[in-house]
């Protein structure tokens, strides 16, 4: 039987994974889908991080490049503007968090990392940048591995899977194989729910996602606010707190180690009563 690794290295900084954390979404972009443009300044983006870790979120995850459907890749410059900033300020001013850079370009992840960074996650897998896996192996830094398919872009045309949760399982399987060849330590999946995928394949992938356990890493699961929430209860992004709450709840109960979402005190509220429960 397979035991789960349950920590994770970043920079030095040990983070215990054997009961489930919290990462924080803080999009410092004009354009992301819920909070696109709300926080477009050092001091507002600070005041939210500080909110976020005092509600309890153990990662901040800085975004400088929206990933919503039909987004398009910015430049190396552009993103690294946005964020390598934040990063510093938020280490400057709350050291003892751990900050995650959100990103598919492996330059902005390399100076995200000499900014404070110490994850990095990668919607794209390492298919955008063919730099990515051999910049993380080289930063030794845990990596966020999410499955989608297609990119931003395009993601959302026409979605198709014989089984998507054999296909994201059969595509982790690749992927690890690739980054353990390169000597990458630690590994997170995130199997992508969103993206590249119909309303119908993200149920069908969280009914199922106890499966990815037999891979033996952490499972990160981000459905806050999503339209797979919305477009089901006919509202908005707005609208879809409770719902975010309500699935969060199910991803825990089938073995979720990370919750991202937007809202840190409502899912370290859901953390705590399902401790309560099932202690």
């Amino acid at each position: 039987m397979l035991h789960q690794k349950s920590t994770i290295n970043c920079k030095g900084k040990l983070i215990d994974l054997s009961e489930p954390i919290i990462m924080g979404i803080l999009n410092v972009t004009p354009d992301s889908f819920f909070d696109g443009g709300k926080y477009d300044n050092v001091k507002a983006m600070l005041n939210q991080a500080e909110k976020m870790i005092i509600n309890g979120a153990t990662i901040i995850d800085v975004g400088g490049m929206s990933s919503r459907p039909g987004a398009q890749i910015i430049s190396v410059k552009e993103e690294l503007s946005r964020v390598v900033p934040i990063i510093e300020q938020i280490k400057v001013h709350f050291p003892n968090v751990i900050i995650s850079i959100d990103t598919v370009q492996a330059k902005v992840a390399r100076q995200s990392v000499i900014a404070g960074a110490s994850i990095i996650n990668d919607i794209s897998a390492g298919r955008i940048d063919d730099q990515m896996f051999n910049t993380v192996a080289e930063l030794n830094v845990p990596y966020i591995l999410m499955h989608m398919q297609g990119e931003p872009k395009n993601m959302q045309q026409h979605p198709k899977y014989k089984d998507v949760t054999n296909n994201v399982l059969e595509f982790f399987i690749e992927k690890i194989g690739k980054l353990r060849e390169l000597g990458v330590k630690d590994i997170i999946l995130d199997p992508g729910f969103g993206f590249g995928k119909t309303t119908q394949h993200n149920y069908q992938l969280l009914q199922k996602i106890a499966i990815f356990k037999i891979l033996d890493l952490s499972l990160l699961v981000g459905v806050s606010r999503k339209s797979m929430i919305y477009k089901i209860l006919n509202s908005t992004p707005d609208e879809a707190l409770n719902g975010t709450t309500v699935l969060n709840t199910l991803a825990l109960e089938r073995g979720a180690k990370i919750l991202r979402v937007h809202d840190v005190k409502e899912a370290q509220e859901t953390i705590t009563l399902w401790k309560q429960l099932n202690q």
